[in-house]
């Protein structure tokens, strides 16, 4: 796995890999975060321990991160069915999961408003910020709904392909919409243990093809394009 000299096989590597570190990093950041065992009102529990507050921010970045890149990788695997699905699943994926991103530098200032005013004015002065115009329409809308969408998409592309069963993209609505309809805390793992089934089982599959697997999801009809035989005569 991951050689430097072969595109074939890092690209399938990091893909696999991507989708692994993802949702462990997600679900590791719900463990921590002191949200989900304390105060709803994030003024006060980020204030309880700040450093595991800010330790769940930066592993809520890193799997936000990640998980896009891996999306894109994931699209290959949809380029001879369900292509156009994929292509649009990878594109709002991308623009949902770079802006909810962003969007967890809000957990610093929601701290500090914490550490210096009371809680009620805390969270007024934090709703004040993040309800600017700007702040609404650059981060906000619709962008934070298209990260989950793009992960539903994305699986019903590759059921299609013929890659995955149906009940991958079930499992994953379940998971991805959860928190639009939970309330912050403990139920939180609904949706990171729904990470770690889908996202896992995926980039345990995507692990164990053979690069020549992989290969074969290239249109042979392309020119200068990697098809199995290709690769199979460029590593005898």
């Amino acid at each position: 796995m991951f050689k430097l000299s072969d595109s074939t096989d890092f690209r399938r590597s990091a893909v696999g890999a991507a989708l692994l570190i993802s949702p462990v990093f997600q679900l590791t950041a719900t463990v921590v975060d002191p949200g989900t065992w304390g105060d709803p009102r994030e003024a006060v529990s980020y204030g309880d321990n700040p450093p595991l507050a800010q330790l769940q921010s930066a592993l809520y970045h890193w799997s936000w991160v990640l998980l896009p890149l891996a999306l894109l990788g994931l699209m290959h695997l949809t380029r001879k069915r369900g292509t156009v699905l994929g292509h649009i699943a990878g594109l709002f994926a991308v623009l949902g999961f770079i802006n909810l991103s962003a969007l967890l530098m809000g957990d610093a200032v929601e701290w500090w408003f914490g550490q210096h005013y009371p809680a009620e004015q805390a969270e007024k002065l934090f709703d004040e910020v993040f309800n600017l115009p700007g702040v609404i329409f650059a981060f906000q809308m619709p962008w934070v709904f298209l990260g989950p969408i793009g992960l539903i998409l994305m699986m019903i592309a590759l059921t299609r392909a013929g890659f995955v069963r149906w009940w991958l993209p079930v499992a994953g609505a379940v998971a991805w919409l959860s928190p639009y309809v939970t309330d912050y805390g403990p139920l939180a793992f609904v949706w990171g243990g729904g990470n770690i089934v889908v996202l896992g089982y995926l980039g345990l599959k995507v692990l164990r093809m053979s690069n020549a697997q992989w290969a074969s999801y290239y249109p042979s009809a392309d020119p200068g394009v990697t098809t199995p035989d290709s690769y199979a005569n460029t590593t005898a």
